[in-house]
């Protein structure tokens, strides 16, 4: 049986609508909409437990701007060094310098979840120190909605059509018609059924959210501090882990590589993670 005939042809357009020549894109939306649910998650957590509201304002932008600058870099540095150490404006600004020394808005081509986490961390500290707040605390709450924004971001790149999926004939494979394989002499290659690892993805990640709110709702004050995170950690980047071996590689230094640039990163994640499950001091109680 031809698996094509099985398969779902995906050639959606990237761009949702065109505002007075804005360009607002699936992408952007996608980020946007996750952003707001974790939001609001957070500023449910932040009710419950009684912080006052004043603590909870500037929230938003360490957050967005900790995972859109370590997101950004983490890309930059983990999978393309070579080229943007010599091209460091392209690093910092949605822009690329073309051959005739003009320049084109590009937006940022390449944000990396390791590098985004890390960035979070980082800003989190960052809150942390200016609101008084503990640490792990802070770390707790945004867990529980972390994986909600992760699963939005994954779609996005569902409808971008890009991190895609190693050839598969499983009835469910995707044919990506917008990203072009090419042969030996150059010729384009006809698309063919792959695996949807950004839908699996998401999936995985809406899952571990509904898992979040149940022992958020549940469990909260017999948890330890510090599990939250650590339960994030450990699902995200176990299941990232594996979920690399269906996708292909995003660089070609990665083929000759045991692991891909994303399992390796993934790895001091999840023993990070398991550490504040089961090894972090379990005295040290939760506020609310």
């Amino acid at each position: 049986m031809n698996t094509m005939l099985l398969s779902i042809h995906w050639n959606p357009n990237p761009e949702l609508f065109n505002l007075f020549g804005i360009s607002i894109r699936y992408y952007g939306l996608l980020w946007a909409v996750g952003i707001f649910f974790a939001y609001m998650v957070v500023h449910y957590q932040y009710r419950d437990k009684k912080i006052e509201e004043k603590k909870f304002d500037p929230l938003f932008f360490y957050c967005f701007f900790g995972i859109l600058i370590g997101a950004r870099l983490g890309h930059c540095l983990f999978y393309a060094p070579g080229y943007y150490l010599s091209h460091f404006w392209e690093m910092i600004l949605p822009i690329k310098f073309m051959p005739d020394g003009n320049w084109k808005f590009t937006g940022y081509e390449g944000l990396a979840s390791h590098g985004g986490t890390l960035g979070l961390i980082i800003a989190l500290w960052l809150y942390c120190r200016k609101t008084k707040l503990h640490y792990m605390d802070v770390l707790d709450m945004i867990a529980v909605a972390t994986p909600i924004t992760a699963c939005f971001i994954r779609l996005a790149n569902l409808m971008n059509s890009e991190i895609i999926g190693k050839p598969s004939d499983v009835p469910w494979a995707f044919v990506f018609e917008r990203v072009k394989e090419y042969g030996a002499n150059g010729e384009i290659l006809p698309a063919i059924p792959r695996h949807p690892g950004q839908l699996y993805e998401a999936i995985a990640y809406l899952i571990l959210f509904f898992i979040m709110i149940y022992l958020y709702k549940n469990y909260s004050k017999k948890l330890h501090r510090g599990f939250f995170f650590g339960f994030c950690l450990t699902y995200i980047f176990t299941f990232r882990f594996f979920i690399e071996f269906l996708k292909e590689n995003q660089e070609d230094f990665e083929n000759s590589m045991m692991f891909n640039m994303g399992q390796w990163l993934s790895v001091p994640f999840i023993i990070i993670g398991v550490y504040f499950m089961f090894f972090y001091d379990k005295k040290k109680k939760k506020i609310g």
